[in-house]
């Protein structure tokens, strides 16, 4: 197999759009909006999922779900075969601020209660300048309404206590998401400053606030590093950054024989199990939607749905350098060395050899290198949502990511040029077709 040579694939502009995505998109919700916005820019018709759907070949349409979620989908211009899918997910850990959020300390400081959302890595939180970030619902006239709110500035920190009144901080501390985690918030302030602040910055009266969705997040903006630029950092990398490559291979492919499905779940870091989340009905609800809307009976959507293939994408683990020993012997994936496909025998991933063969034979068409993750066989790994999405649409799945460290932590690395890679390959998968002939044998139109 030829792989893609940096002369024929641009990396520096793909991560120069990556990472403008990243740091427009700090929590789930801007995500979303912005992957809305890049599909109205090329032609994308937005759905609602309470109004009739009318569906004509040769068009792009999308839908959201909770503001949170995304379903974009392409359909050829003639008769389909079925659905090519890559599901990916908009949410990653943070801290989410809670209600009546101000607590003051010995009348002079103010900070912002907060309870962690997701298994995140605690310490990168601590020292750094932070924001917020999320959605506030107003009352109106006519009912309720979502405004986004982003506070574009340095805002709140979460500091450290020193080390002469923690001794014991470089011998292994564990740090107490309620006492440890809480962010200051400013001085002598008037009770009620907070929602009065993000009242103003909504535009709104703050008595028209009826609640809130508001997160900390990162300030700090997405860059390359590396004697080379070889390498990527930024927040929010997983999973955005598959989310982002899903996105632009839709964007590029061109549907033949199969609905191309561009897929973006929320809450897969708390389990998925949301009415945006994977184990929802949000995915089967637009596919038998569309089935519907094409003409198509029950019988049409089941038989569509062997000639079918789901690509979970969800970053992966990369060799930490300097925890060798962490990874599988002879599963090893590298960043810069190509998209990772996983495996695992307890069916934490969906991977099974007939969904791995699909996927490499798409990898190979789209010239781009291909790895393996497993994990020791003695270490627990993360689970993602390419099964628990099948609970609800049952096709042959397989689980990939893009090779990354610090996976969890609010400042994440990966490889400059993996994006690129995964970009190609979406192109192709939303461009083929795959039909099942029964008995574990499949024709691949790439």
């Amino acid at each position: 197999m030829r792989n893609i040579g940096e002369e024929e694939m641009d990396f520096t502009r793909v991560n120069e759009g990556l990472l403008q995505f990243l740091d427009e998109s700090p929590v789930a919700f801007y995500a979303v909006k912005n992957m809305r916005r890049m599909l109205e820019e090329a032609g994308a018709e937005r759905l609602c999922e309470g109004d009739a759907w009318k569906l004509e070949n040769g068009k792009k349409y999308y839908v959201t779900r909770n503001e949170s979620a995304i379903i974009a989908f392409e359909i050829p211009k003639k008769d389909y075969r079925g659905f090519q899918i890559m599901a990916s997910h908009s949410d990653s850990p943070v801290f989410k601020i809670k209600a009546n959020a101000e607590i003051e300390v010995d009348k002079t400081y103010v900070k912002l209660n907060v309870e962690k959302y997701g298994g995140m890595i605690f310490s990168p939180w601590l020292d750094r300048p932070l924001s917020v970030a999320g959605r506030v619902i107003i009352e109106t006239p006519e009912g309720i309404e979502t405004r986004l709110v982003r506070i574009d500035r340095d805002l709140v920190i979460i500091p450290n206590l020193a080390i002469h009144m923690n001794r014991e901080i470089n011998d292994g501390y564990k740090f107490n998401a309620q006492n440890d985690m809480l962010p200051l918030f400013g001085e002598k302030l008037e009770k009620g400053s907070f929602l009065r602040f993000i009242a103003k910055e909504a535009g709104v009266e703050e008595s028209q606030i009826l609640d809130t969705d508001l997160y900390l997040y990162n300030r700090m903006k997405g860059t390359t590093v590396g004697l080379n630029g070889e390498f990527i950092c930024s927040g929010r990398l997983d999973d955005l950054q598959c989310a982002y490559a899903s996105l632009q291979g839709f964007l590029q492919a061109k549907p033949t024989e199969s609905i191309a499905v561009h897929c973006v779940y929320d809450n897969e870091e708390v389990g998925s199990g949301t009415k945006q989340g994977a184990q929802s009905t949000f995915l089967k609800d637009v596919l038998h939607r569309i089935n519907a809307a094409m003409g198509r009976d029950e019988e049409g959507y089941i038989r569509s749905l062997t000639s079918s293939f789901m690509v979970s994408a969800d970053n992966a683990h990369s060799v930490h350098p300097n925890h060798t020993d962490k990874a599988d012997p002879t599963n090893r994936p590298y960043m810069n060395q190509g998209i990772v496909i996983k495996y695992s025998a307890n069916q934490k991933y969906t991977t099974d050899a007939v969904s791995g063969a699909i996927f490499r034979r798409i990898c190979k068409k789209a010239e781009v290198p291909v790895q393996t993750f497993t994990n020791r066989s003695d270490m627990l790994g993360g689970s993602t949502l390419g099964n628990l999405s099948g609970n609800q649409v049952a096709l042959n799945t397989v689980d990939i990511g893009l090779p990354q460290l610090a996976m969890h932590s609010p400042y994440e690395t990966a490889g400059a040029k993996d994006t690129a890679y995964l970009i190609e390959a979406a192109k192709v998968l939303f461009s083929s077709s795959i039909q099942s002939s029964g008995d574990g044998n499949y024709s691949i139109l790439l």
